[in-house]
């Protein structure tokens, strides 16, 4: 009966040193030693404002009315295929009541399908007069990271609190770059993998993906599907 406790408070220890890592932490410096592509916030730190509850947390719903509100951040790789990304849960009734709370830890990466580099993300090309800005001895500027689009699906385990843990299926959508009509709405979509329900309803949250390296926050489409729980992949709606 200890062990689904114990797990989740190490869990929740191990989520809290990653929040503060990404969004306290300096994100150019973070950019140049990580491996990996791409920086994921969802509906955490900078994105939330104190004034508007529809930023904080992301919130999804199903047609029974349940729902779940989730945030998080960390990284992943699409090379690779490589996900670090953590974050907190709760699941509510449709009344609102809480049915459980937890964390959540990705576990696999799906897929990523990038929209590209958000509007007047890349800097321009030098068309006035004055001094070039290359020439022979001298270095480009070092770009942060990027604001970029696209549609990232991969696979979490829910550890509630107190609970049996769960299986889903995630896809969170950053609405910038050119951004498909059909996924012109920024949020959320959850699979639970335990009975199959999808929380497609998107009511809320704010999403950004960084690209940590100039060359990959041009689009680049890895897979235009989404999976369905446990089994073969099929087209989003």
């Amino acid at each position: 009966m200890l062990r689904p406790r114990v797990f989740s408070i190490r869990a929740i220890g191990e989520a809290a040193l990653l929040f503060l890592t990404l969004i306290l932490g300096d994100l150019p410096a973070m950019a140049q030693s990580n491996d990996s592509n791409y920086i994921l916030i969802l509906a955490s730190g900078f994105l939330c404002d104190p004034g508007d509850s529809s930023a904080c947390p992301a919130t999804v719903k199903a047609n029974q009315g349940d729902s779940y509100e989730l945030s998080g951040a960390g990284t992943f790789d699409v090379q690779g295929k490589y996900i670090t990304v953590t974050g907190t849960f709760a699941h509510k009734s449709p009344n609102g009541n809480v049915l459980e709370t937890g964390v959540w830890l990705a576990s696999e990466l799906v897929s990523f399908d990038s929209y590209g580099a958000a509007a007047n993300a890349l800097p321009r090309q030098r068309t006035g007069f004055g001094p070039r800005p290359m020439g022979p001895g001298r270095t480009p500027p070092t770009l942060g990271p990027m604001p970029t689009g696209g549609l990232v699906v991969f696979r979490i385990r829910l550890l509630p609190i107190q609970g049996v843990p769960t299986n889903a299926v995630l896809q969170v959508n950053c609405a910038l770059g050119e951004v498909p009509r059909e996924r012109s709405v920024e949020g959320i979509r959850l699979i639970s993998e335990k009975n199959s329900t999808d929380y497609s309803e998107e009511a809320g949250g704010r999403v950004m993906i960084l690209a940590m390296r100039p060359g990959v926050a041009t689009p680049a489409k890895t897979t235009n599907q989404e999976v369905s729980p446990g089994t073969s992949e099929s087209p989003q709606n």
